[in-house]
């Protein structure tokens, strides 16, 4: 029917006490690997282990998220450390209840607090408090999902061409 690719890419605010932490990790682990020289080895080993645990933090504390709309599957992969990418989902708009800003009384029903009926609830937005999210209701399998997701207006406006009258705007 419509053959467009759309992709947009997210990336995560990184959290308020990331800093810090690989600050002292570095810290303890070069302090760790010096005793380990100068008095006993046997605190080479922890000092190593805190390294290495450092390069994983690093690795999996930056995320970034892709959405790939293509036809009229949205696709959505998870991006760590700007390697790692694993395609979480592959969703077929055709089977969308409502996409609507997060405030929009179509989605009040779905809220975590207050809301009537529980989904399972995906968060791949910015937690950048400037960008705008829209909350996406759609069927997965057999299960209703909600997704929190940050749509520019070139993707709206394809979803919007792809189910007319799903989609309410900002």
């Amino acid at each position: 029917m419509y053959q467009t690719k759309i992709t947009k890419q997210v990336k995560r605010k990184k959290k308020a006490g990331t800093g810090l932490l690989k600050g002292m990790m570095i810290f303890f682990g070069v302090l760790f690997v010096l005793m380990g020289i100068a008095l006993s080895r046997g605190f080479m080993l922890s000092g190593f282990l805190l390294v290495l645990l450092y390069f994983i933090f690093d690795t999996f504390s930056k995320k970034e998220y892709e959405y790939v709309l293509e036809g009229t599957t949205l696709s959505i992969s998870v991006i760590w450390g700007g390697h790692y990418r694993r395609e979480h989902h592959a969703l077929d708009l055709r089977n969308m209840e409502v996409t609507a800003p997060n405030w929009h009384e179509s989605v009040a029903k779905y809220r975590a607090k207050g809301g009537t009926e529980k989904v399972h609830k995906y968060d791949y937005t910015s937690y950048d408090d400037n960008v705008p999210y829209y909350t996406m209701i759609i069927v997965e399998g057999r299960r209703k999902i909600k997704l929190l997701l940050d749509l520019d207006e070139e993707m709206l406006d394809a979803i919007r061409r792809i189910c007319p009258g799903k989609v309410i705007f900002a």
